[in-house]
């Protein structure tokens, strides 16, 4: 059964869990009534992280653009336009034995496409979750629901995985951010 967790709990992957190599990352959401005359479009995205909180290069980067990073390791699964039907909207799949020695952290984002422009935030999505599941027993490991704590932030760093005593932990983070992906990308060391 799933771990649950609240914003700012962190909770081991792979202690207690050494066969575990590959997982998913599932990321849903849900928009509320909006008459706003524009599709509503949000963008799950990984960063990569070395141990100053920024990526490497931009190829550690991966979203709808680049979905797959070099080393194998990370492989965002195709950008869903509306977010429509049940289970999770966008899937990120990460095989931890082939992260980079240097990358300390993933962190998960989910970012509104021309949210600014289509005057579109977070104040518009409900049921939003970020799940981890191994990707070999299609078990569910942890997940973590959002809540309704958002109003005008057009991004969210939603959790990430990280690096501790040579085992993978998992933190539930649900920042809000004004900026959108551009801002995200400009906090995180990509040439935006």
């Amino acid at each position: 059964m799933a771990v649950s967790l609240k914003k700012g709990q962190k909770v081991d992957l792979t202690k207690g869990r050494p066969s575990l190599k590959k997982v998913l990352i599932g990321l849903g959401w849900d928009v509320n009534r909006y008459d706003g005359g524009h599709d509503f479009d949000l963008d799950a995205a990984a960063f990569l992280l070395g141990a100053n909180g920024k990526v490497r290069n931009d190829e550690d980067f991966v979203f709808y653009n680049n979905l797959k990073h070099p080393s194998g390791a990370v492989e965002h699964m195709g950008d869903n336009l509306t977010g429509a039907g049940e289970g999770d909207d966008e899937e990120i799949k990460i095989d931890l034995e082939k992260i980079p020695a240097d990358v300390e952290k993933i962190d998960f984002t989910v970012t509104i496409y021309e949210g600014q422009e289509r005057n579109q935030n977070f104040g518009q999505v409900s049921n939003a979750y970020i799940r981890v599941v191994d990707e070999i027993t299609n078990e569910e490991l942890i997940r973590y629901d959002l809540g309704e704590d958002f109003s005008v932030e057009t991004a969210v760093v939603v959790g990430e995985i990280y690096r501790h005593s040579g085992e993978w932990k998992f933190n539930a983070i649900g920042a809000g951010w004004k900026g959108g992906l551009h801002a995200l990308g400009v906090n995180f060391g990509v040439n935006v």
